[in-house]
């Protein structure tokens, strides 16, 4: 009998990749437990009627599980709303007791609401906008700094970013700073993080996680098609 697979409509973003790990760290494994779809994002496939229907929001990754909590499929969208999901059917790497539970929880709403959307505006007024807005840039570069600050001075109370334990915490925000570098970073002004991210890079799961779909993304400067499809008025068309 052919097992059940979770399909995965994703990409190769942050945000894709942070599910990604988390499939493989619950020991799911790529082609044996779950499928990665490509979401050609550059491409415009994000907005078809078939991937809004699971994702209305328009934006990778979106889950479907054909075995949800009471049996039936259950579909999915938002990367931390993933993560939950996942935690919750595997009982892993979110804490049982209410405490450590609810640590996990800030650090995560942490990256949804502060480190994923600040280091989003500070790649794109750095690397994609068509006009070099210095303010823009100051005003993004300096966030980040700051969120990068947050995290590093949390490290010093715990090997993880919620305590001792791994946790969906950790998954959430390592995939947001491997681009420190074009995010105007410097590694030696954060060394707790840094210890934190090299530890993150070396896990296997990790690895495999980031390396799904990787082979699609191509640089988007070299799209004007891609560029206007992401950042221009196809975005905000009503659908």
């Amino acid at each position: 009998m052919k097992p059940h697979m979770i399909d995965v409509y994703s990409w190769p973003t942050p945000n894709g990749h942070k599910v990604h790990i988390m499939l493989e760290e619950c020991g799911y494994k790529l082609g044996r437990d779950w499928l990665a779809h490509p979401v050609h994002i550059g491409q415009g496939e994000q907005f078809t009627p078939e991937f809004l229907t699971i994702s209305p929001n328009n934006k990778i990754p979106a889950l479907v599980d054909p075995v949800g909590p009471d049996g039936k499929p259950i579909s999915l969208f938002e990367s931390g709303a993933i993560l939950l999901y996942l935690a919750a059917k595997t009982g892993k790497f979110l804490p049982k007791s209410d405490r450590a539970k609810f640590e996990v929880l800030q650090w995560l709403m942490f990256q949804m609401g502060g480190v994923g959307p600040m280091l989003g505006q500070n790649h794109h007024f750095r690397a994609y906008a068509p006009e070099k807005i210095p303010y823009a840039i100051d005003r993004y570069t300096n966030e980040a700094k700051r969120l990068y600050g947050v995290m590093d001075k949390q490290l010093a109370l715990g090997k993880y970013i919620a305590g001792n334990s791994y946790s969906i915490a950790d998954m959430a925000i390592y995939p947001w700073l491997r681009n420190w570098k074009n995010q105007g970073m410097d590694w030696a002004d954060y060394p707790r993080l840094k210890e934190w991210f090299d530890m993150m890079e070396s896990r296997p799961a990790v690895i495999r996680g980031c390396a799904v779909l990787a082979d699609l993304r191509k640089p988007l400067q070299d799209d004007k098609k891609a560029m206007e499809t992401l950042f221009g008025k196809a975005q905000y068309e009503k659908r």
